[in-house]
């Protein structure tokens, strides 16, 4: 909205110009979230707690977990709203990427809404019944796959994988259930990960701050060129919207780092996870998304890995699933196995970005 209306009026004033940088509109866009979050952070706390909106804790668990009972979830709302916010201020209202990601933010977001809203209304941690939770998923993954599919972009059923330069194969109409079966797994490895104060938010710091690098770089002819990796036309706008989701989590973690004042819950999990997908497909990183969010992928692995061996020889891989509370089990302290993992992501982001000079 302001590169619409203030640039324009360059020829009057020219500090106007920098409205046409992405670094400019990204550092703003995530300094907005940021001060949104911050803002909006205690109202929306103090209206959850009011509403009874409080947190169910599996009583299989942790017994140190117990204690969280009640602390109000669903604060992935705050996040949500704040990108939405961010996203219509600071950046190019005219590029389609944008109002996809938008889109599927706000997609994940209701289906993690409802989920919410049942498991508060019936005071446990069921939620929407798995069918319908994973149906709601695979309709909005399959219908921002055909968005994509039908855009006429070229590259866009390329298959890129690390340390390769040319794309390994033209998945054709194949990369279509790929692309759900992504952004699927994604939302949900990110929601199996949001279970410890801090953990999963911390983690997309890692991540969108990683895609917002490589958003600019996709989006940059020269860049692209340079690095051996596909130029995306219009993908570097999405610099500005990872970089409003990384200062729309810092923000949330203020209120969200030990002992949490609330819980992202899954309005906020599977909205950012599905969104982190839908980056992935755009820029075409789908299998890079795989180590830069590394950790996601081990914490749905692990709890795959649980449910396979007990159900073939009843035995437990793990002292439970997903892999946090294997550590906490084994005798870790909460904050601990989150800045470990933390530390991890950290790595595997870093070892993501080493990628691009090594092909």
């Amino acid at each position: 909205m302001l590169l619409e209306f203030l640039y324009p009026l360059v020829r009057y004033f020219t500090p106007f110009n920098v409205f046409q940088y992405l670094t400019f509109r990204g550092a703003y866009a995530a300094l907005t979230t940021l001060l949104l979050c911050y803002l909006l952070g205690q109202p929306i706390i103090e209206a959850l707690r009011k509403m009874r909106v409080g947190q169910s804790i599996r009583d299989d668990g942790p017994r140190t977990h117990l204690k969280k009972s009640g602390t109000p979830t669903m604060g992935g709302v705050m996040i949500i709203l704040s990108v939405v916010l961010s996203a219509l201020l600071w950046q190019d209202l005219g590029n389609f990427k944008i109002w996809l990601c938008t889109g599927t933010l706000l997609a994940f977001g209701v289906i993690g809404y409802v989920d919410d809203y049942l498991k508060v209304s019936w005071k446990n941690s069921d939620g929407l019944p798995g069918p319908v939770k994973f149906g709601a998923q695979i309709a909005v993954a399959l219908a921002v796959a055909l968005i994509l599919y039908f855009s006429g972009e070229e590259e866009i059923t390329y298959l890129y994988v690390p340390f390769f330069k040319n794309p390994v194969v033209d998945m054709g109409v194949f990369w279509i259930p790929f692309a759900v079966l992504l952004m699927v797994g994604e939302s949900n490895a990110v929601n199996l990960t949001d279970g410890l104060d801090g953990l999963a938010t911390g983690l997309l710091i890692w991540v969108f701050i990683t895609l917002g690098i490589l958003s600019y770089l996709s989006g940059r002819a020269d860049f692209s060129a340079y690095l051996g990796i596909p130029h995306i036309e219009g993908a570097g706008e999405l610099t500005v919207f990872c970089l409003a989701a990384v200062g729309a989590c810092v923000g949330f973690l203020w209120f969200n780092s030990y002992p949490a004042d609330v819980f992202m819950g899954d309005v906020g999990s599977l909205s950012l996870g599905g969104v982190i997908a839908a980056v992935s497909l755009i820029i075409k990183k789908e299998i890079l998304i795989l180590i830069i969010g590394g950790v996601f992928v081990l914490e749905a692995a692990s709890v795959i890995l649980q449910v396979l061996f007990y159900k073939l020889w009843k035995r437990r891989v793990f002292k439970m699933a997903p892999l946090h509370h294997h550590f906490e089990l084994s005798g870790w302290v909460e904050t601990k196995v989150v800045i470990r993992f933390w530390i991890l992501g950290g790595l595997f982001a870093i070892i993501a970005l080493s990628t691009l000079k090594i092909q």
